[in-house]
């Protein structure tokens, strides 16, 4: 395919948002050519709007690429696609007749390392990618923070570059994913935002900043308006628009469950100007997914975003936005380069994500799930920020921890027919086509 004829990633999502449609997206990886080909094939189809997902496999993540290709000469089933070992050949070929019809391609990886897969991505003109610097570094493994920033800078630069060929890369910040499920939302909208401002300070001119789905509809839609307000603070000259994430923490277990949790996170997406839904799965709580299971959650979503209609009552306004700022600024103080400010900012524990174990967190912060629902801070550690827990609550507990991890399983497993807080219709289980 003509690299001007390869549909932009950034195009197609901002032309579905001009026509109020929320591009719904799954994360889905194959090890096989044929069923990676497969499954794009059963996104684009599906009745939706949606955009076409690679996710890679794990050893690629972590660039053990001797393990990669022992396991594919010992015939093991990858859980996700290899895109760096395969032949760009038949990867090309995969995506010919996929990249047809305006449909883009955005993979997925989860690496602190990326040059290789960035330079595949490149060879293959696919526009579009994530991750960060911080996100994809704190959370997974032990790769130092500093050799992080490097390789994101480097490989941010190299993949800026397909701008000359013109093309429009895009990056999309996982910032807004940090431990998601426990970590309180201001400092997910400062990490989301400070990395896509690592992007444009290394060349990137289209980002999108994401925001995942957490414990409480209400704080939720406060996070997203601050993510907005955020965004156009600090980014206002670059192409971006904001992704939500389906919430990436202990699922349902029933099918009512998990379809009225997905429902939520698609009325909140669409009420909260979301131009973007990365879905689950009925089997979230079990397995890796079906192509079938990820085509339904794909249409129930698109059923329920048909049905909801953008939130026009006033939004609450808790302070969410003013800490979001606060930690945002403080990094910004410490270095006009912001991966050098990354790096101060983690080792002085300005920013500090809570329960995260990684050698360069500072691992000070806590968090606790108020009798609301709400997220909120118990201990700040060092950050610009006030704590904003319930008075009096004490030290977050093993059991505190535990029940918090399954707050969300439990309250919508227990009542299959929750719609969530901002109410509305009830949408239809998902069930494979």
């Amino acid at each position: 395919m003509n690299e001007l004829a390869v549909p932009s990633f950034a195009g197609s999502v901002r032309a579905a948002a001009a026509r109020g449609e929320v591009v719904v997206q799954p994360r889905m990886g194959f090890g096989a050519p044929d069923r990676m080909h497969a499954g794009l094939l059963a996104t684009r189809a599906a009745r939706a709007t949606t955009v076409g997902t690679i996710t890679l496999d794990s050893y690629t993540r972590v660039g053990d690429l001797a393990a990669l290709r022992r396991a594919a000469a010992d015939g093991v089933d990858l859980n996700g696609y290899p895109i760096v070992t395969t032949d760009r050949a038949v990867t090309a070929a995969m995506l010919a007749d996929v990249r047809t019809g305006g449909f883009p391609v955005q993979v997925r990886h989860g690496s602190a390392a990326p040059e290789l897969i960035v330079d595949a991505l490149a060879d293959l003109a696919v526009d579009a990618t994530e991750g960060g610097p911080v996100s994809y570094c704190l959370p997974y493994g032990r790769v130092p923070l500093n050799k992080s920033v490097h390789s994101w800078a480097t490989a941010t630069h190299r993949f800026a570059s397909l701008a000359d060929r013109g093309l429009t890369p895009h990056l999309e910040s996982f910032g807004g994913c940090l431990l998601g499920q426990l970590c309180p939302p201001a400092l997910l909208v400062a990490m989301t935002v400070l990395e896509g401002m690592f992007f444009r300070q290394h060349g990137i001119r289209s980002v999108s900043l994401s925001l995942a789905q957490q414990t409480s509809q209400v704080q939720d839609l406060e996070a997203l308006r601050a993510l907005h307000l955020a965004a156009d603070r600090y980014l206002s000259d670059v192409d971006r628009h904001v992704v939500l994430y389906a919430y990436m923490g202990m699922y349902p277990r029933t099918p009512g469950g998990a379809g009225g949790l997905l429902a939520d996170a698609v009325r909140l997406a669409v009420r909260g100007g979301a131009a973007r839904l990365i879905v689950k799965t009925e089997a979230e709580a079990y397995r890796i997914p079906t192509v079938a299971e990820n085509v339904a959650a794909l249409e129930h979503a698109a059923a329920v975003a048909a049905d909801t209609r953008p939130w026009t009552a006033p939004v609450p306004d808790t302070g969410l936005y003013t800490q979001a700022v606060a930690l945002i600024e403080r990094v910004l103080d410490l270095d006009d380069d912001l991966g050098k400010a990354l790096i101060g900012a983690f080792a002085a524990g300005y920013l500090d994500v809570p329960y995260c174990l990684h050698a360069d967190n500072a691992g000070r912060a806590r968090s606790h799930v108020d009798d609301e629902g709400w997220l909120r801070w118990s201990s700040v550690g060092a950050m610009p920020i006030e704590p904003d827990g319930t008075p009096g609550h004490g030290p977050v507990r093993s059991a505190d921890l535990l029940a918090a991890l399954s707050y969300t399983q439990r309250r919508y497993d227990e009542s299959e027919e929750s719609c969530g807080e901002l109410a509305g219709r009830r949408a239809p289980a998902l069930r494979p086509a």
